[in-house]
């Protein structure tokens, strides 16, 4: 069972509360600049709840089908041919007429579910994203895109590592696998 999502993040800072000396303002100094990089990710659960994977990719600009068909094409090299149960929201490249054929040709591995429409909260990875960006990227006002990737990426890998966290999240959803 895989939940899929999209997100991005740039050199803007992540505003979060944050502790500071009495009488202290604490300022955060950044380049206000709107580049930007996406993330496509997907956090998959056994069944049986034996194991957890997070698969992710970070690219410059947006995603679209193109760039999302060639991300599914990855995931299913990572799950070397397991059936997988692909779970996302209704991202209009999502429903495209490419993606559709794309994914009739791989009926063998890939079976695709939608969530409904504004439920964001069932999606587990949606609270990945949400995590990452309270703990890593949270107040970080980076100089250059590549620190603010080098911080998701340590961010990712944490998240990735931790078995219970995955699985947290997960149940925060209520859904049952």
């Amino acid at each position: 069972m895989c939940f899929q999502d999209e997100i991005g993040f740039s050199l803007l800072p992540a505003v979060r509360a944050t502790w500071a000396p009495k009488g202290v303002t604490p300022v955060l100094r950044h380049r206000f600049s709107w580049k930007r990089l996406s993330m496509a990710g997907v956090l998959a659960y056994r069944p049986d709840r034996s194991g957890t994977a997070f698969v992710f990719q970070i690219k410059e600009g947006a995603y679209n089908t193109e760039s999302l068909i060639e991300f599914l094409t990855a995931l299913g090299e990572h799950f070397a041919g397991d059936a997988v149960t692909l779970i996302g929201d209704g991202l209009p490249s999502h429903r495209s007429k490419a993606m559709k054929a794309w994914i009739a040709t791989q009926r063998m591995w890939l079976r695709v579910e939608q969530l409904p429409p504004y439920r964001y909260e069932l999606n587990p990875i949606e609270m990945v994203w949400g995590n990452i960006k309270s703990t890593e990227l949270a107040n970080l006002c980076p100089d250059t895109i590549d620190e603010a990737r080098a911080a998701t990426e340590t961010g990712l890998e944490r998240v990735g590592t931790n078995y219970d966290l995955c699985f947290n999240f997960l149940d925060h959803t209520r859904l049952l696998l």
